[in-house]
């Protein structure tokens, strides 16, 4: 040991090697020992204190034997020359000067080490912000950034729903981003990205920091606002009253009846997850259940899964809109006026067109939208230009928001597993075809 400490102190690598192991050690114990006080810090809080911090750690360990190594053949080389083994210069600190400069050496060292923690903990946050997940890589991302900002998740950071606490799923995500990053550089992404995302954290760690799926909720009165397709865009209400449920007394009812832990719902499908072949239930006391789809049909390549909420809640917020939907809303919401005649039907049509990219989009969208009141209500284009020209820039936006031509996102690229009207949703098990042996 005494002769490790010697060729340890008589050269500057190990020394460095030292010096860098030492403060990384330390900037380590501060922050493990700030998670033990309670406080999390950012999901992305994992790249300081277990990657970045861990690998300039292993590198003051590496100098530490390479400079020791350096040092002894030094000596022997010098020792083989019959010359006294190399040596560092005095540094006599009773010498005022010295004294000074070797304050001045340790108060510069000090700021640098501030410095760079503090770039390195910015430059984690600048990766925490949404705006690094969804405008960094622009095109490959402006589908779900897009969607995103006018989601039920606005404000919720990207990293809380797809990374979560901790470090091991940020390890994960790291690992899987370097190469999308490759793939990006190299124009290797597909288009448009596939669903479902593969590998994706289980909802209870993630979607129930907020949500409590099993509190019960009783019955929930939805009052959905469709239009026709008459000249006076006559408005249908739909009155639908919800059995969301939940757990009460101990016993579990209604939609929330599939998130109860004690119901352990397998199924196999394929990749898409859009057919399921086989769903396996386990029942709190152990009973296990299994229904099969009767008609023989199976894809080449099936997989199973546990079932959780993201099966049937998979655009959480990355919504994209039927046609028909987003004119129904912009209709309930006046954002295109309700008085125009026909506009739901034109609406509708229009919005079906294929358009090169979004200025050409809105640009064509809102010419056919006038097009018709020239032909169709000629005074009624002088009369309320104004309100034509809104509507067609409202449908415009409408199709910027949804359809994503660079991406090769149209309409029902991809599907909504709520409910079953556009998509089989939740007849991809409730369905006549599943049935146990019984």
């Amino acid at each position: 040991m005494r002769t490790f400490f010697i060729a340890l102190t008589r050269n500057a690598i190990s020394l460095v090697g030292a010096a860098i192991t030492t403060a990384a050690a330390l900037l380590i114990l501060t922050l493990f020992a700030i998670g033990l006080v309670g406080h999390e810090g950012g999901p992305y809080i994992g790249i300081l204190a277990y990657l970045i911090l861990p690998a300039i750690f292993l590198v003051g360990l590496a100098l530490i034997p390479v400079g020791i190594v350096r040092e002894r053949r030094r000596e022997r080389a010098a020792e083989a020359r019959g010359e006294p083994a190399p040596t560092f210069p005095v540094v006599d600190l009773n010498r005022k000067p010295t004294r000074k400069a070797v304050l001045v050496f340790l108060a510069m060292s000090g700021v640098n080490l501030v410095i760079l923690a503090t770039a390195t903990y910015k430059g984690v946050e600048v990766m925490d912000s949404t705006e690094f997940c969804g405008q960094a890589c622009h095109t490959v991302m402006d589908p779900e950034f897009t969607t995103y900002q006018s989601s039920p998740h606005a404000r919720v950071k990207c990293v809380e729903c797809h990374i979560g606490p901790g470090a091991n799923w940020f390890v994960k995500s790291k690992l899987s981003g370097a190469w999308q990053v490759v793939a990006v550089a190299f124009d290797l992404y597909p288009r448009p990205i596939p669903t479902p995302v593969e590998n994706l954290r289980p909802a209870r760690e993630t979607c129930e920091q907020c949500h409590w799926p099993t509190k019960f909720v009783g019955d929930q009165l939805e009052v959905i606002t469709r239009y026709d397709e008459d000249e006076a865009n006559t408005a249908l209400k739909t009155v639908l009253l919800l059995r969301v449920g939940g757990i009460l007394d101990g016993v579990s009812e209604g939609i929330h009846w599939h998130v109860d832990p004690g119901n352990r719902i397998r199924y196999r499908s394929d990749p898409s997850r859009s057919t399921i072949y086989e769903v396996e239930l386990t029942q709190p006391d152990g009973t296990l259940k299994t229904y099969r789809n009767g008609d023989g049909s199976e894809a080449a390549e099936t997989e199973w899964r546990e079932m959780d909420c993201i099966d049937c809640h998979n655009r959480p917020t990355h919504i994209h809109q039927q046609p028909a939907e987003a004119v129904d809303q912009a209709l309930q919401n006046a954002t295109i006026d309700r008085s125009l005649p026909y506009i739901r039907r034109e609406g509708f049509r229009v919005l079906q067109h294929e358009y090169p990219d979004h200025d050409q989009a809105r640009a064509g969208i809102a010419a056919e939208i006038r097009a018709f009141y020239e032909k169709s209500y000629p005074e009624l284009s002088t009369s309320r230009a104004e309100t034509i020209e809104q509507a067609g820039l409202a449908l415009g936006e409408i199709y910027a928001t949804n359809v994503f031509p660079k991406m090769n996102v149209t309409w029902g690229t991809y599907p909504d597993h709520i409910g079953h009207q556009n998509f089989p949703g939740c007849f991809r098990c409730h369905s006549d075809e599943h049935a146990t042996e019984e």
